[in-house]
């Protein structure tokens, strides 16, 4: 089946149709979870692709998810901190949108639990699509299309609950599983060379999988990495107000990470030789700073081994297969 092919066939409770018509699970990952309460079909799958690539979300009509999360980039932004609605400058950088099907929490605090509620927060933010949910979904019930794919999908029409699970659903098939990295643990030795080989063993050896840890090369949770002194932007603080989460992020995952540069919450690192020479310096010390994180001796010839290592976790097909979603 082709990924942009307009699908119509399925109602509501339809098993024919699973996460494996649109993308694989490597077989090195754990089972695809079906959401209990937002099962997939072909119908949800079509409208929350569109809703994702539809700029009349955005106040100004001119931003969509796609605007931040570009699937050339495997859905992360180019840019430190992206623009909302009306040239609205926000303050973090857009995470990368992968495996987000097994994340048990959303958001760069890890305050959010799940991809249908994650939805709202950036339809109402100021800096972002700047929208009264309601008033929005008022203008895309108009869509008869839209409407159909409700019917098809959820047996209702279009509207709030309909907007956030299509969307949700679409999400949880952004798989990424199939760089070289991901061969190499399926047992093809060859498939990483002897620089890639070094970085990967010091990337345990430094510690580094400590925080991007198992298949997803992150482990959710959140942690200071030292990046300042004094955090501008308190980070999980603003949720718990605990000081000791100031300065405290949730881990991105590595994955495909050579194509979401700049790099931190905030762009502030633009190459991913800039970040390993943040963590081999022992970043900046800050009170709460992970204690994993110290100076480290590395050589230059380290250093290009761990570089080499991360642009092995680079998946092509993956972004490949994103740059056909737009409808």
């Amino acid at each position: 089946m082709a990924s942009w092919a307009l699908l119509t066939a399925c109602r509501p409770g339809d098993e024919a149709f699973t996460v494996a018509d649109v993308r694989e699970v490597p077989s090195h990952f754990p089972t695809y979870a079906e959401h209990e309460e937002n099962v997939l079909n072909e119908a949800k799958w079509e409208l929350g692709r569109h809703l994702f690539f539809d700029e009349r979300l955005g106040a100004d009509g001119a931003l969509s998810c796609a605007s931040c999360h570009v699937p050339g980039l495997a859905f992360s932004d180019s840019l430190p901190t992206s623009f909302g609605s009306d040239g609205a400058l926000g303050f973090r950088n857009a995470p990368a949108l992968v495996n987000m099907a097994w994340q048990p929490r959303f958001h760069r605090e890890g305050g959010i639990s799940t991809l249908e509620a994650q939805v709202l927060a950036p339809v109402q933010d100021p800096l972002e699509f700047n929208r009264d949910v309601v008033e929005a979904v008022e203008q895309l019930a108009g869509d008869e299309q839209y409407q159909a794919w409700a019917e098809e999908g959820f047996g209702r029409p279009f509207d709030a609950y309909v907007m956030t699970r299509a969307l949700a659903a679409f999400e949880r098939t952004l798989i990424s599983g199939t760089s070289r990295y991901d061969f190499w643990l399926q047992g093809k030795s060859e498939t990483l060379n002897p620089s890639e080989l070094r970085g990967m063993a010091l990337f345990e050896d430094l510690e580094c999988a400590g925080c991007h840890s198992d298949v997803w090369l992150t482990d959710f949770e959140t942690h200071n990495n030292g990046l300042y002194e004094e955090y501008l932007d308190p980070g999980a603080f603003r949720l718990t107000f605990d000081s000791a989460d100031v300065g405290a992020f949730k881990t991105p995952t590595l994955r495909n990470v050579a194509f979401t540069a700049p790099y931190m919450f905030d762009g502030s690192l633009a190459t991913l030789e800039e970040v390993v020479d943040h963590y081999i310096a022992g970043g900046n010390q800050h009170p709460n700073q992970d204690p994993r994180i110290q100076p480290r001796e590395v050589s230059a010839q380290d250093r290009e081994d761990l570089v080499a290592f991360l642009n092995a976790l680079s998946d092509e097909a993956f972004v490949a297969w994103a740059a056909g979603l737009r409808p």
